[in-house]
This record gives structure tokens, sequence and C-alpha cells, in this order.
């Protein structure tokens, strides 16, 4: 059996063996020897192993191989090695042999026990591979990047591509690895395929990027945050990435590195803690602290801000870091933000993070209201664009209508005035915001109703209720509902005789896509607490459509019709009676 073995060993070897030591025929070597462990069937998860190990040492003979530099061969170190390769090669094929025959003269732990053995062999002489390079024997003539597969390349192309990268990674010099997690970078934005390879078929694959995140080389650190950023956004690869201790890496970065690395670390962490699990883990690495630094520095500049900031707000959905933050500084911070960064968005994020931070809790509502956040979120709306009013009202809305401090300070800072102007002509969904913020004052004080009146709300409402949105029509009809709910407004409404006849116009029953009828009829039930406005009513063109409401047992609609009979008959009495 032995000289069985050896005479296998020997086969394998020969050809290689009666020539001189040469790079291209030893990658020629292990890749047959490749090809060789994928019919082996016996021991499945030891001949894995040592495939992908052995596509790792293929991948860096590959490059070596690539250059034809004169004397590059004539190392004694190299040739050693290549010696060993060789080798350790003859003793797989053999043992490769051995296991397709299934014959264990040893017994199968002996076997699993000689497979571990040459899985040592390879891993040290990938690491000696490594050396090689460092050493500078082989040359950067020699450590051209292979091209990337053309679209719908087959899987084993990307496969090949993606293993011969991160190989180059391994044992590559400075700028052989630097090429190397650029040209990484690419292709996962390229194809999604990519990020699957480098995360789940490759041995280590995710572990050396987040070694590479802890670089001390700059470019390596930047380009091994993005390509992190770009597997952070796949939820089947996160857990990878987690176990794997990226969180604690990205966040060095942030506390030490570029300007463009710290923007990428970021981004890979607002992916990361989308999941509300991880936000624990961000914050017990000193995220938190690490993170608002970044934004209390008036040097950071917008696209970190923007990372930075996105990141505390999923942060933020966790109680007890929220309180944490706001102990940190944070509503000074974001508020410095929003009031001296005069660039739009600066203070879009600064909105988003103080209406995310306060919108489940009170007591940071007052704390952010209680340092002027009003009069700064006022003049965003005055200036901003359609983007920045939107965030703004929704802020505001968030913020203030739950304290009557705020809304008062709010009506107090002319806040009404700029509702009404968006109301009357502001895009549909500055527009949908501005009335919402109207409804909401609009149903707190009869004073505030009264103003509202005063200042003209009434006819720019009248003017909605048969806009082409549903929700608009509904907001406006259920605030004029509550604004007719004051004597004034009834008599300022029914002044106009178009008002009640647009009301009842809408009522018509088959009309589906009318406003709801609860309001306008809750809005005709108003004005009939006035005389005049019951005696308009009854004297309309469109009473008609009240009657066949209430012919149809429409509740309130049966109520206004009885209320009108009742002032006719009275009125027929008083005239008998004064004749």
């Amino acid at each position: 059996m032995k000289e069985k073995e050896e005479e296998e060993e020997e086969k394998f070897q020969k050809s290689y063996l009666t020539g001189d030591e040469d790079l291209r025929r030893a990658s020629q070597l292990v890749d047959s020897l490749i090809s060789s462990s994928y019919s082996v069937r016996t021991l499945p998860v030891k001949w894995r192993v040592i495939r992908e190990k052995l596509e790792q040492l293929h991948s860096g003979l590959t490059v070596a191989a690539g250059g034809n530099q004169e004397g590059s061969y004539n190392s004694s170190a190299l040739a050693e090695l290549l010696r060993d390769i060789v080798s350790m090669a003859g003793e797989t094929q053999a043992l490769a042999h051995r296991c397709s025959e299934e014959c264990y003269s040893g017994g199968k732990l002996q076997m699993r026990s000689d497979l571990d053995v040459i899985a040592s062999k390879i891993d040290l002489q990938i690491k000696r591979l490594g050396e090689v390079y460092a050493s500078g024997i082989l040359t950067d003539a020699q450590a051209i990047i292979v091209s990337r597969p053309s679209a719908g390349a087959s899987r084993e192309d990307m496969r090949f591509y993606v293993k011969d990268l991160f190989s180059r990674l391994r044992i590559g010099d400075s700028e052989m690895r630097g090429r190397a997690i650029a040209a990484l970078a690419e292709a996962l934005h390229e194809d999604d395929k990519y990020a699957r390879i480098a995360v789940l078929e490759t041995d280590d694959g995710v572990g050396l990027l987040v070694r590479l995140l802890d670089s001390r080389v700059a470019g390596f650190q930047e380009e091994a945050a993005e390509v992190v950023s770009v597997i952070a956004g796949f939820d089947s690869y996160k857990g990878a990435l987690i176990t794997a201790g990226v969180i604690a890496s990205l966040i060095r970065v942030l506390e030490t590195g570029t300007e463009v690395g710290r923007s990428r670390a970021a981004r890979a962490l607002r992916k990361l803690t989308e999941n509300s699990d991880n936000a624990w883990s961000v914050s017990a690495h000193g995220g938190v602290t690490a993170l608002l630094s970044i934004c209390r520095d008036a040097g950071s500049g917008e696209e970190l801000i923007t990372s930075a900031s996105r990141v505390l707000r999923n942060l933020s959905s966790v109680s007890e870091i929220r309180r944490f933050m706001v102990e940190q500084g944070a509503v000074s911070i974001f508020l410095n933000i929003l009031r001296s960064r005069n660039k739009e968005p600066f203070q879009i994020q600064a909105i988003e993070f103080l209406h995310t931070l306060a919108s489940d809790d009170e007591a940071i509502k007052e704390k952010v209201i209680s340092q002027g956040t009003i009069e700064s979120l006022l003049s965003v709306l005055d200036t901003g664009s359609s983007k920045a009013k939107e965030i703004t009202l929704q802020a505001i809305d968030t913020l203030c209508f739950s304290s009557a401090s705020a809304m008062s300070s709010l009506t107090a800072h002319g806040f009404l005035d700029r509702i009404l102007f968006y109301v009357k002509s502001g895009e549909p969904s500055t527009q949908e915001l501005a009335l919402k913020a109207a409804l909401r004052l609009g149903t707190s004080t009869d004073e505030t109703k009264k103003t509202m009146g005063d200042m003209g709300f009434i006819p720019a409402l009248i003017a909605l209720l048969e806009t082409k949105s549903f929700d608009v029509r509904e907001m406006a009809a259920e605030l004029l509902c509550g604004l007719v709910s004051v004597q004034r407004n009834r008599r300022r409404f029914i002044q106009e005789d178009y008002n009640i006849n647009r009301v009842l116009q809408l009522l018509t029953p088959d009309d589906e896509k009318s406003v709801s009828k609860k309001f306008l009829l809750s809005i005709l039930i108003s004005l009939t607490e006035n005389h005049s406005g019951r005696r308009k009513i009854a004297a309309s063109g469109y009473m008609k459509n009240l009657e066949k409401l209430a012919e149809t047992d429409v509740v309130d609609a049966k109520k206004i019709v009885k209320k009108l009979s009742g002032n006719k008959l009275r009125n027929i009495f008083s005239g008998l009676w004064g004749s």
C-alpha cells in the first residue's frame, strides 16, 4: 500500500519535477488538485476546507505567475516554497486517491487527522507566499488584477474572481491589496451575487474585511468600509457581519478614520441599526458618543453629518439610548446645527433627528421646545424647499400640538399666517400638511377658531371642498365644522349665500366622490342655530339634496329638515297672529 501511494505521488509530481521550478506550472499543479478534490465523496466537510485553502494558494500562485521579470524566480525562499508546495500537492493527491477508494490503512480517524495536517500545511504555505510578496521578490508587475467577468458570466467565473481578490488581500503587498479591495467594492456595486460569494462562499471573507477596517492604511480602511456598507444592505448577511465583530471596528473608524472612511462607516452602521437589537451593541462600544462628537464638530461635512444623524435616529428607537443621548447634549448639538448651518441638508437632518428623538417622549418634547426651537422651525418654513417645508410641518405636528403652551407660542409667532398661505397656494403635499396643522389648531380653543375666522380661513376652506384629494376635502370640511361651532364664524359663514349653497350642493345623494356627508351635515346643524342660517338653508335651490337624504333616513339630515319645518310653521303662525 505504501509503495502504491508513493507511486501515485511521484506520478502526480513528475511533469513538474523534471523541469525547473516554475511558478506557472506550480499554479497548474494546484489547480489540477482542486479539480480532483471535487470527485472525493468521503469526508466532504474536510475536503471542502482543503479545497478553499487550495483556491487561496492557487490565486496567489496565479498572480505571481502573471509576471515574467527575469530573476524573479531565482530566490531561494521562493524555490524552497515551491518545492514544499509540490510535496504538499503530492501528499494531498495521494490522500484524495485513498479517500476515493475508501482505503483507510490507519482507520477513518487517522484519515481525518491526516487531512487536518494537510490543511495546516496549506495555511503555512499561504502565509509564506505572502512573506515572499512582502519581501519584494514578486513585484508590482505581477500584481495586475484579473478582469471582472462580464455581465451574465457564469457563477463559477464570478466565484473565481472573488476568491482571487481575497487571495490578493491576504498575500499581496500594499499596492496589490489596495487594487483588490477597490475592485471588490466595484464588483459588489455591480451585482448582488458577488456579495453572496464574498460572505457565504469565501473562507473567512467577512473576517478579513473586518480586519481591514482596523488597517492603518487609510485607503484600505475606506474601501473596506464601503464593501461592508454594501454587504450590510442585505438583511441575510447582517448576522455574519455582526458575528465577525464589525460594529466595534466601524466605531473605531468613526473615531479615528478619514472623513470618507467615517462617512462610509456611518452608512454601514445605519443599515445595521435598522434592527434595534444591534443598537445596543453600538451603544456598548461607545458609538453614541462617537456619533454625537461627529455632529458636534463644526468641521464635519454634509455627507458625514447626514450619515451620523441617521444612525442616531435609528438608535433613538431604544428608550434607554434615547435618554442617554439627551444626557449627552444631543438636543443642544442638533439645535446648533439647525441654527448655525445655513445649508438646507444640515437643517433637514437636524429637524428629522429632533423630530424622531422627541416623538414618543413628552419630557424631551418640552426640552426641545423650551430651547427656542419654534422660531428656528418657522425660519426654515419661510425659506426652505418643498421638502424642507414638509419635514418642518411634520416636526411641528409632533413637537407642538400636544402642548397648549407650544400651540400658543406658534400662534404668537405668526404660524397661522403661514398655514393660511400654504392652504391657499401651497404644493399638494405642503398644502395637505398645512391643512392638517390648521385642523389641529382649529380644534383647540374658541379664541383660536375666532382668529382663524377673522383671518379668512373660511373662504379658503370652502374652495377646497371640491379639490381632487379626498384627504384634503375631508380635512377642509372637518375644519369648517369646527370653525362654525363658534357664533362669530357662523355669522361670517352665513353672510355669503355661496357658502351655504356650496355645502348643500355637495350633499348630492348619489355622488360617491363628494365630501363625507357627516361633516357637511354637522356644518348645517351648526348653521341652524342661527335664524338667518335656517332661513337661507330653506331658501336655497339645493335644499332638495338635503330633503332626499332625509328621505333615505339619514339621521342628521332628518334632524335639519325637521328643524327647518318647525321654523316654517312658526313663521306661518307668526304671520297669522300678526294679521
